[in-house]
């Protein structure tokens, strides 16, 4: 009788204990979610703290191309010299496998478009390119998040140093095949408080002027369309991050680019 009576005890004890257990593990998941946010937002602030102080030390980045990495060209072959030119999406864009052509990459990962025009006249006038690609503004739009009030002075900057890039290459006398911004992925959760609603809207103004700007000498490719999806946004499949691309995105544009250089006198 005293066992039974002691085995009910122990049994009331557990049924009062489970909440308490429960939301001790509760809390600990929580803990544990939170530091490792907190980690990944100190690891995430302490590179943009290094960037920006080799921004400071050399606000164009020049020295990522010394004048000694530019190779000469030789007037006598029958070769196209096909410069990209642009940020990290320009970086890591193959050249595709194309005979009587000679590609030079000149992108740089995190520039503006402020800084990409800073540095043409060191990383592309020299190269004498006979045609420019370009692809560049993500890096001045996603800035929205951080200065909302600041949303219709950065669209205005990105558009103007747009046209002006677009004008340098022109000067050079090379055809400019100007890209439509990629489209951007899922924004994830650590880094949506530095994210707005406000870049997709700002993505698509800045196609809007590109695609207006098609000319004789300036050729739109619309790799916006090429790469989104229903949404206007980054597929999945194609994804490394939510701004970067991995190769099958970059063979499915190739495809259309390869097209495109062969209409090219």
């Amino acid at each position: 009788m005293l066992g039974a009576i002691t085995l009910l005890n122990i049994l009331q004890n557990m049924k009062l204990i489970q909440p308490l257990i429960l939301s001790i593990i509760f809390l600990l998941g929580s803990l544990a979610i939170s530091i490792s946010l907190n980690i990944i937002l100190y690891k995430r602030g302490i590179k943009y703290y290094i960037d920006l102080n080799q921004t400071r030390l050399d606000p164009w980045q020049l020295n990522t191309y010394p004048p000694e990495a530019n190779p000469p060209k030789n007037p006598q072959t029958l070769s196209k010299r096909v410069v990209f030119f642009g940020d990290s999406r320009v970086l890591s864009w193959p050249a595709p496998n194309l005979p009587n052509y000679e590609f030079i990459n000149r992108g740089i990962g995190g520039q503006t478009s402020t800084q990409i025009k800073g540095r043409f006249d060191q990383h592309i006038r020299p190269l004498q390119p006979d045609i420019v690609v370009l692809q560049l503004g993500i890096n001045d739009l996603k800035t929205i998040g951080l200065f909302p009030e600041k949303k219709a002075e950065i669209i205005a900057n990105c558009r103007e140093n747009i046209r002006e890039i677009v004008k340098k290459s022109q000067d050079l006398g090379a055809v400019v095949i100007l890209s439509t911004i990629f489209p951007f992925g899922d924004i994830p959760l650590t880094r949506q408080p530095l994210w707005s609603d406000d870049i997709l809207p700002a993505v698509q103004e800045i196609n809007t002027l590109i695609a207006s700007l098609g000319d004789e000498g300036i050729i739109i490719f619309d790799s916006f369309s090429t790469l989104a999806d229903d949404r206007g946004m980054m597929p999945a499949s194609y994804r490394i991050d939510e701004l970067h691309y991995n190769q099958q995105a970059y063979q499915k544009i190739n495809q259309e680019f390869t097209e495109l250089l062969k209409t090219i006198d």
